[in-house]
């Protein structure tokens, strides 16, 4: 069966501020805990006022303070910002204090705009050195060899999983190479999802990780009760999607009426093909379309964002697709 997971971008609604946020990711966490989904992963992104889950490595933490069993993780952390030493030792300390709940997605976009990037004091040419950086962090959380002059304290020996986060082919060969699990992120730059998928799993190379290909796309999920309640809920996303065309980030907007009076023709098209894996509806329809997605990538587990401006109804939404998730697993088995 197909196993579906989490990823919180860690909401700032309007109104609210971002302790809010990170207390509704907590609460969304040990919902989702208990609804029996795999894993829960925040990401790295830096001066959105929209998004609370910055100091990704911290928030983890937080996460699993709170939780019992769940996988908490990185979906993912942007290395090029960071030192992999430093990167070894934040996920070797969570690992050493959740022993077995810990993943670490490695991207290669800095997760912000050039001007952050310098705030961050990181050169933008890092992003070439990003393969040699990602097979650094394996070694310092490999068991330490003899005489290794520079350990991850806490992290070496740990083997905190290591998983590549990639939009484009480029992560895709990279995790084949490796012999790593690959998560694409077809949430919001879907259009290279079937050639990477293909990719990755013609040229992947068995590893000491990983054995055989293993595949998680990520897409959009916005469950309710009625087809209609789901298309309104959905308008949240689709604003956030406009207004990033448009150059403009903010705080989570509520849904509205009409969206065709928020965008233009042009921006609708745009904002469409950024989320042509968005799933919206009611129960039946999610299981239809959910169906055809797995048919389609063959995908070993799917990871979902929901970001719907009202709290208990994005737990609601991740109620319905756990309610939903065993039939549509068994559907794609028995293809």
């Amino acid at each position: 069966m197909v196993d579906f997971s989490v990823l919180d971008l860690s909401p700032v609604i309007e109104g609210q501020e971002p302790g809010d946020a990170l207390r509704n990711s907590l609460d969304l966490a040990r919902h989702a805990e208990a609804l029996g989904y795999k894993r829960y992963w925040v990401a790295e992104h830096h001066n959105m006022t929209g998004i609370a889950s910055a100091a990704t490595s911290v928030v983890i933490g937080y996460l699993a303070s709170g939780t019992k069993t769940i996988r908490l993780g990185a979906g993912g952390i942007m290395l090029p910002n960071h030192s992999p030493l430093v990167i070894a030792e934040q996920f070797g300390t969570l690992e050493a204090l959740y022993p077995g709940r810990i993943d670490l997605g490695l991207g290669r976009a800095p997760g912000t705009d050039q001007r952050t990037l310098r705030a961050l004091r990181r050169n933008p040419m890092a992003a070439d050195n990003f393969p040699q950086d990602v097979l650094e962090v394996q070694a310092f959380l490999a068991p330490v060899q003899p005489n290794q002059a520079v350990q991850a304290v806490p992290g070496g020996g740990l083997e905190v999983p290591v998983w590549i986060l990639g939009s484009s082919l480029f992560g895709a060969q990279l995790a084949a190479e490796l012999g790593l699990p690959y998560s694409f992120a077809s949430h919001f730059a879907p259009d290279a999802l079937m050639q990477a998928l293909s990719v990755y799993r013609e040229r992947f190379k068995p590893s000491e990780q990983l054995a055989t290909p293993y595949a998680m796309p990520g897409i959009n999920v916005v469950a309710a009760d009625t087809d209609e309640e789901a298309s309104y809920l959905f308008t949240t996303i689709q604003q956030r999607f406009t207004d990033m065309i448009r150059g403009t980030r903010g705080k989570l907007q509520p849904p509205i009426d009409d969206i065709e009076a928020y965008w233009s023709p042009m921006e609708k098209a745009h904002v469409s093909g950024m989320l042509r894996y968005a799933f919206v509806g009611s129960p039946e329809s999610l299981k239809r379309q959910l169906g055809a997605f797995l048919d389609a990538t063959r995908a070993d587990e799917i990871m979902v964002t929901a970001p719907i401006h009202d709290h208990a109804k994005r737990k609601r939404s991740y109620e319905i697709l756990a309610a939903i998730a065993p039939e549509i697993g068994r559907a794609k088995s028995a293809a």
